[in-house]
């Protein structure tokens, strides 16, 4: 029998945080949570977002069966800032990770999402791309098969066999399940290489022997956004004479039609092997009996452009690059079942969601929003605004810094360059009519108009973001 708890929606953020123990409560009632985090997954590389090539059923199920937000985003279109903000639900200028060296102090690492709930007394367990820093907190969960770096996709199982990264992923997975104490509640992180990049590696995007014939016989067409007038209308200085890193990365895998063809298949083929996990996860839980109370959570730490605007990899202010898939699966809540919503959720809502989910205290300091207010009304009042940046500055490439802010639909977007201070770049969009963001308002009248009504807006959320 499904047990359906009926969430207080008190806004717990504005409590104080008081000490709690789900193991004073029946283990019927405490939810298990399975959070799994894709790396560089843009948000329509799914078949339920409308991508009619990709291959991915047993997320598009998920979908399907469970919540689907179809207007997700991250704070910070990076890999460590991002992941930081998921685990402590702040934005960067709260947090202040900044870099890939910097790690969580340990007074902020206890504020996070898994230390809270495994002080709860839930077991955890994480694997994979850790991502935060150069300090693997191995102590702070009770099951870790975390990497740092990026990891590599040629690894090698427990007895030594070679296996792909995805498939050794899923096989930890199991043997965490597998150890699980009956009836204790869990929480476990999964962290994906897939579909990142091997950076520099030959080939960049190895997937598993397995799906080397999906998608040989189609033709993927390149998108608008690759002309190259589209990145000729960047500045010099922001092409930087075509060092910019987003630049090289693209030269290495969408500047010719080949290459198109075999990044973009290559990238297809490691997000359906993750698509394969997911339903090989459904399948275990449902043998195991705990499908019925086991929630999953599935989404990414940010975008990635496929030669848009003569661009690779993320780090700037467009959809392709901050906007994400979110789907959120609860089979205790059949009203959640098959539903979705246009309306603008962010990375730090995830920290907040999953504690009010496990009945546990949100911390004041988390800026997220819990995202079961919504779902419980999908009318009620909900943001309709917020600010993103990616301030991380990296000597050994050039990237230029942005910031900006997405308002009912319209999207200012200030890049500029902290090692040059006088370079400046700015985009203005109206996605209402624009959705592709194929024409930069900046310097057109209406465009004036808009950043000049956009401009308080920013200002105001980037002084809450801290």
């Amino acid at each position: 029998m499904k047990n359906v708890i009926i969430l207080s929606l008190v806004v717990v953020t504005t409590l104080a945080l008081r000490p709690v123990d789900i193991r004073q409560v029946a283990p019927s009632k405490v939810p298990n949570i399975i959070f799994l985090l894709a790396d560089d997954q843009r948000w329509d590389a799914l078949g339920v977002a409308g991508n009619t090539l990709i291959k991915t059923p047993s997320l598009d199920r998920l979908a399907r069966d469970g919540f689907y937000f179809k207007r997700s985003y991250v704070t910070t279109p990076i890999c460590a800032i991002s992941r930081a903000s998921i685990f402590s639900g702040q934005y960067a200028r709260r947090h202040g990770i900044v870099s890939f060296a910097t790690p969580f102090s340990d007074s902020a690492l206890a504020q996070t999402y898994p230390a809270l709930l495994r002080q709860a007394g839930y077991r955890t367990g994480f694997i994979g791309k850790y991502g935060v820093g150069n300090t693997m907190p191995v102590e702070a969960f009770d099951y870790w098969r975390g990497f740092p770096g990026q990891g590599n996709y040629a690894a090698r199982d427990a007895q030594g066999n070679p296996v792909h990264l995805t498939d050794l992923m899923e096989q930890q997975m199991d043997e965490f399940l597998q150890a699980n104490p009956a009836g204790r509640p869990f929480c476990l992180s999964v962290s994906f290489k897939a579909p990142h990049a091997q950076d520099g590696a030959t080939p960049e995007f190895p997937y598993a022997d397995r799906f080397a014939d999906l998608y040989r016989d189609k033709t993927i067409p390149r998108p608008e956004l690759a002309k190259d007038k589209y990145y000729r209308q960047f500045p010099d200085w922001f092409r930087h004479n075509d060092k910019n890193e987003s630049r090289i990365r693209w030269s290495r895998r969408f500047a010719t039609d080949s290459l198109f063809q075999e990044t973009t298949k290559s990238y297809n083929r490691l997000i359906t092997g993750v698509d394969e996990v997911v339903g090989n996860l459904r399948q275990s839980l449902k043998e195991r009996g705990l499908a019925d109370n086991t929630i999953i959570l599935y989404t990414s730490d940010n975008g990635f452009y496929e030669g848009e605007y003569g661009f690779a990899d993320k780090w700037y202010g467009h959809e392709l690059s901050i906007r994400v898939p979110l789907i959120i699966y609860d089979p205790r809540q059949p009203a959640w079942h098959g539903q979705a919503t246009n309306r603008y959720t962010l990375n730090i809502d995830l920290a907040p969601t999953m504690l009010t989910l496990a009945g546990v205290p949100v911390p004041a300091r988390m800026q997220g929003r819990t995202l079961t207010a919504l779902m419980n009304n999908r009318n009620t009042p909900w943001r309709t605004e917020f600010y993103f940046e990616h301030p991380i500055n990296i000597p050994s490439v050039f990237i230029p810094q942005s910031e900006g802010v997405l308002s009912d639909d319209k999207k200012y977007v200030h890049y500029y360059n902290v090692r040059e201070p006088a370079d400046s770049y700015e985009e203005v969009y109206n996605l209402k009519t624009d959705p592709g963001e194929l024409m930069n308002l900046a310097n057109k009248p209406p465009g004036k108009a808009l950043e000049k009504s956009l401009l308080p807006i920013f200002n105001r959320l980037k002084q809450a973001a801290r």
